[in-house]
């Protein structure tokens, strides 16, 4: 690890520079810098290091000014005797704020901090944590309606929905009708969309329902929908013939 200190207190410096080789020796300390002109100078022409521990208060002003001169976006840590300035300090790329004098205890947990969110994670790793990720819930079946009995339809059975007099429809494999209480947007936010698509403002469909689709006029197409040996056309409006595509050839 590249270690730059920024601190116009000699004894301070070299008190943090042996507390970091005591906590691993393997760190290397590329550069000890007194003052806002000097820091500038040398991050302006050297590559920045993997971390730099920083005073606020310097000999020529407030070290957050070296940040309006230059682009750094590596890990800081602010060493300081004030404890004032911690908000501002965290605007800028601070994982740790440590009045001094710095005890070892508090260095070390803003070390290990430090390398929590900057060691690499390998491939492996990170396809282990995607599966930690919670994954969307769609919902795997409908309560629907037909007169006055109620039915439960998996969404596998679903052909598709559409509306009608601000009444939603879901038409199942066997072509069966019946009502469900969604509005159309509420119903593509809780299905899977690799599954179902939005072909207009009236219908929703499931993959298997589309079994031709033919051009038609400005650049729209006109889908063939099959339920039961029943087919329907239903025109992609034209805003949607983009995504459509996207979502056919997935």
């Amino acid at each position: 690890m590249r270690v730059v200190i920024i601190e116009d207190e000699l004894l301070a410096a070299e008190r943090l520079q042996h507390q970091l080789q005591e906590y691993d020796d393997q760190i290397q300390v590329v550069a000890h810098l007194y003052s806002i002109a000097e820091a500038v100078q040398w991050l302006e022409t050297h590559r920045h290091p993997d971390l730099l521990f920083l005073d606020i208060q310097l000999a020529d002003g407030y070290s957050f000014e070296i940040f309006k001169q230059v682009d750094y976006r590596k890990p800081i840590i602010f060493t300081t005797a004030f404890d004032q300035y911690a908000l501002d300090a965290f605007q800028l790329h601070s994982i740790a704020y440590l009045l001094k004098p710095v005890s070892a205890g508090m260095l070390a947990k803003s070390l290990q901090k430090y390398k929590e969110l900057c060691t690499p994670v390998s491939a492996q790793t990170a396809a282990a944590l995607l599966h930690t990720f919670e994954q969307p819930e769609y919902k795997t079946r409908f309560l629907a309606k037909s007169g006055q009995k109620m039915y439960f339809i998996p969404c596998d059975d679903i052909r598709y929905f559409f509306a009608e007099d601000k009444i939603v429809y879901l038409v199942d494999r066997d072509g069966n009708k019946f009502t469900v209480d969604y509005t159309m947007e509420k119903l593509e936010k809780c299905l899977d969309p690799k599954v179902f698509f939005r072909l207009n403002r009236s219908y929703l469909v499931h993959q298997q329902s589309i079994f031709q689709i033919k051009p038609y006029v400005n650049s729209r197409y006109k889908l063939m929908l099959r339920s039961a040996g029943k087919q329907e056309e239903v025109i992609l409006s034209r805003e949607r013939v983009r995504d459509f595509k996207a979502w056919a050839e997935v």
